[in-house]
């Protein structure tokens, strides 16, 4: 079976390039960011918005985004998180590592797979940051699909908190159609109605506007599509939580890098530590959130 790993650029951003048979994955330095992910001539398994723009500092609207060392707005991380940043700016979204450049530490082929290891150094230069932890990331494709685990390790003496997201974009045939099954009897957080604790009831179809942190879940959940005869399956370790996120009609008006009607092709299913699933990393301890994203006929 093919296998290759080639170094490219999109526009201002250098990337990587991963094969492994009919499938590829690009990965840019920048944030180590999942571009794409597709296999064969499928419609890709990942969305990528098609007003991205890949600009150095900006980032990429679409593929896997890593947020680190908090998801979303810091002041709705528990206050631990909070107290982990001590920057005198206000604090970004989604964290400190989306934008700048990580190191492609390693690489490796075989016929089985194709890997690469990227780190971050979080102790040289982010702002507000004052804490000794190694970041990296593996991303692994071989013939079972995609395989991503974020991996941070303490080398400082005191305790750290975080939350933190691989904030996959997936693609779809149509956001009225497809479904998300295994949150069955799973309390979310409902972001959109004064952040209320519900309970889910069967599976998740999508009306309307959808920002939902849902906690307590199991190791697997899996995107059914009927319009592309496939269902996208994310199989998880280092995680009991996920938000899933669709901005429909008015919020994809306001979004940069973002078509007016791009919310009907998109549904976002971010493997995350939140909430009450957020990560203490202890001196020397580490901890690793991954996922591994494969698709099956539906």
């Amino acid at each position: 079976m093919p296998v290759d790993i080639q170094r490219i650029e999109k526009d201002q951003l250098a990337c990587w390039r991963l094969r492994h048979g009919d499938a590829e994955v690009i990965v840019a330095e920048q944030g180590a960011q999942i571009l794409s992910y597709r296999q064969g001539e499928a419609t890709p398994i990942l969305w990528l918005s098609g007003e991205a723009a890949f600009q150095t500092g900006q980032a990429v609207r679409g593929g896997v985004p890593v947020c680190w060392p908090w998801f979303g707005d810091l002041a709705r991380n528990p206050q631990s998180v909070q107290d982990s940043y001590q920057g005198s700016q206000p604090a970004p979204a989604h964290g400190l590592v989306r934008n700048i450049d990580w190191v492609m530490a390693r690489s490796e082929s075989n016929p089985g797979s194709v890997r690469l290891l990227f780190s971050c150094n979080t102790n040289a230069g982010l702002p507000g940051w004052p804490h000794a932890v190694e970041l990296s990331l593996q991303v692994c494709l071989d013939s079972k699909g995609l395989h991503l685990s974020l991996t941070s390790h303490n080398r400082g003496d005191k305790a750290v908190a975080l939350s933190q997201a691989l904030h996959s974009y997936f693609a779809i045939s149509d956001i009225h159609q497809v479904t998300v099954e295994g949150l069955d009897g799973r309390p979310y957080i409902e972001t959109l109605e004064d952040w209320q604790q519900r309970q889910q009831q069967g599976d998740l179809a999508f009306v309307g506007e959808t920002d939902r942190i849902y906690l307590d879940l199991p190791s697997r959940l899996s995107l059914r599509d009927p319009g592309l005869k496939r269902r996208i399956v994310l199989e998880t370790q280092g995680s009991r939580s996920a938000v899933l996120w669709n901005p429909w009609i008015a919020k994809a008006q306001r979004l940069s890098q973002f078509a007016d009607d791009a919310w009907q092709r998109m549904l976002c299913i971010e493997t995350a530590n939140v909430m009450d699933d957020v990560v203490r990393l202890e001196s020397a301890a580490s901890h690793t959130l991954s996922v591994s994203i494969s698709v099956e006929t539906a």
